[in-house]
């Protein structure tokens, strides 16, 4: 979707701010003459008690009349902007003339290492775990590109025994001639078996699944703490695309995973 005024949130947040500053200034300037106003009773300045009391009755409605104004600028659409994709869309274009790599995919925006998802109704974003209200394009794309800035949190290596136990644990439902055979599991099974509590699949969606994978992909963590070592096996093209990891990559590339497969030591 093309950003154009009408769904251009960083110009409308311009507006308003302008037209909210002006409103401070009104308010300095109010509470200057209210300050003047009550020394000249605190001394008994009789002579310019009346005209403070003026001065500050006017001020007070230039205030007023101020943010008035500044109230009736803010006439955005949130719920559309939000609900029909020109929210990303707005965000997207300002990563990009920001210089930070973000890309859509499954309802999810990546910017690497993190994964945002938008709460329309919240009127939120998700940036992995924890919920964000900062929505201005330019405010928010400057925290994502801090985030990335930042050491990676991401244990590879624990993420890597978890995914050694799953796939142990799937191998044991094959026939024996294939357990010592370091066959491949699809991701889909080793993901519904991380996820099998109620709840887990909520808290911890396929998409961030996939990062995972892809994390651990380009990482130099191969090997289990029992020397089994782990590979990747690409999706054929051929696989229904519900038993497929689909991913977009740091260069925006699109990658699909299929399954694993550990070879003991």
């Amino acid at each position: 979707m093309a950003v154009n005024q009408q769904n251009n949130l960083e110009q409308a947040l311009a507006k308003t701010e302008a037209e909210a500053d002006a409103a401070c200034k009104a308010a300095t300037a109010a509470l200057r003459t209210l300050k003047k106003f009550r020394a000249a009773a605190q001394t008994g300045n009789l002579r310019e008690l009346p005209k403070l009391i003026e001065t500050a009755e006017q001020t007070i409605s230039e205030l007023q009349q101020q943010l008035a104004k500044a109230k009736t600028t803010w006439d955005f659409d949130e719920d559309a902007y939000l609900s029909n994709g020109a929210f990303v869309a707005e965000l997207l274009a300002t990563a990009k003339q920001t210089g930070v790599s973000m890309y859509e995919r499954d309802d999810r925006l990546y910017c690497y290492p993190t994964l945002i998802r938008v709460l329309a109704n919240d009127r939120a974003v998700v940036i992995d775990k924890a919920r964000e209200r900062r929505l201005r394009p330019s405010v928010l794309v400057h925290h994502l590109q801090d985030l990335q800035n930042r050491p990676v949190r991401f244990k590879s290596e624990a993420f890597l025994e978890s995914l050694h136990d799953a796939y142990t644990t799937a191998v044991k439902t094959r026939g024996k001639e294939r357990r010592d055979t370091s066959a491949i599991v699809p991701l889909v099974e080793i993901y519904d078996l991380f996820t099998l509590l109620p709840g887990q699949a909520k808290e911890y969606s396929r998409q961030e699944f996939a990062r995972d994978l892809y994390l651990l992909d380009q990482s130099d963590v191969t090997t289990a703490r029992n020397g089994a070592a782990i590979s990747f096996h690409a999706a054929r093209g051929n696989e229904a695309p519900s038993k497929v990891i689909p991913i977009v990559t740091k260069t925006g590339q699109a990658k699909a995973y299929y399954g694993i497969s550990f070879t003991e030591a």
